[in-house]
């Protein structure tokens, strides 16, 4: 399917792609459509940043429990400054991956929390400008559709230990809300998803969500504006609202939390952190409505 995607920008080009894969089948448990985005996109970038003529090599490998999938190129590379950097939301190297979001629409922060939603890693290796790039992502495997099945039920288990919540995401970026939403789903819990200011104040008087999480960066009404005006609701004095926001810095969690924000969460936002956000809830806000505190900076 990603392959299919991202042929026309490498043929055009006079890349060579040269494939390896398992020979045996490999079982992952994982949404087909949004993998082939994540390896789309690594594509895409290794034929836009490789010059003409190129070469770029998609391999597979099971290595004991995990299948890892690298996408290398011999193109232009990535500077040692801008190497942990190239994940991060805002993060722009002059010329190199500027052009990311092109294509699918989707830059490498969103590829990485597409990753992290399955569970997996991804990792970026260049040995400097000129000297092209390796983008790895690893991957849980399981063994046989019986541990599927088995391992599914596990997850299930694990999910009810929490707290189940009522969850309204908000981004006008339908695709980051859509990860956020598929991933929270993924936990069991009962999600609602709007992308604006006005259709968030809708949808939270009607769904009455227990927790919101709030973009800051949105046009015409901004997070701190949604947030604000849900405050001034009888039905939104309890909510507890968390920001998410692509900058934070302290003066910007200062402004969240003078906004009226429970907590401010930085894009891109890594599934470990929000559930251990949504866990320290259940001893605060919702449990003693008497008692409001601000869960610590994590």
């Amino acid at each position: 399917m990603f392959q299919s995607t991202s042929r026309p920008g490498i043929n055009d080009a006079g890349h060579e792609l040269t494939v390896s894969l398992p020979t045996e089948p490999v079982y992952i448990e994982a949404d087909a459509i949004r993998l082939a985005q994540v390896f789309s996109n690594l594509l895409n970038n290794a034929a836009k940043f490789t010059p003409e003529g190129g070469h770029i090599r998609l391999s597979a490998e099971r290595q004991g429990d995990e299948i890892t999938v690298s996408v290398k190129d011999n193109g232009i590379g990535i500077q040692p400054e801008m190497l942990p950097r190239v994940f991060e939301m805002f993060a722009q190297a002059e010329p190199l991956y500027e052009r990311s979001r092109e294509g699918l629409g989707i830059g490498l922060w969103l590829v990485k929390s597409l990753v992290e939603m399955h569970g997996g890693t991804i990792t970026a290796r260049s040995d400097g400008v000129g000297k092209g790039s390796e983008f790895t992502v690893r991957l849980p495997v399981i063994t046989s559709k019986v541990t599927a099945d088995s391992g599914r039920g596990r997850e299930d288990d694990e999910s009810q230990r929490g707290k189940i919540y009522r969850i309204l995401v908000v981004d006008d970026r339908k695709n980051s809300a859509d990860i956020l939403t598929k991933l929270l789903k993924k936990k069991r819990h009962d999600v609602q998803t709007a992308y604006g200011g006005q259709e968030a104040l809708l949808a939270a008087e009607k769904f009455k969500p227990e927790v919101v999480l709030l973009d800051i960066g949105m046009p015409n009404m901004n997070g701190f504006e949604v947030c604000r005006q849900i405050r001034k609701q009888p039905w939104g004095e309890a909510m507890y609202l968390i920001a998410v926001s692509g900058w934070g810095q302290e003066q910007d969690r200062h402004r969240s939390a003078e906004a009226g924000f429970d907590h401010h969460l930085v894009k891109p936002v890594h599934s470990e952190i929000l559930m251990k956000v949504l866990d320290s809830i259940r001893t605060s806000r919702l449990i003693n409505t008497e008692s409001c505190p601000t869960l610590p900076p994590l």
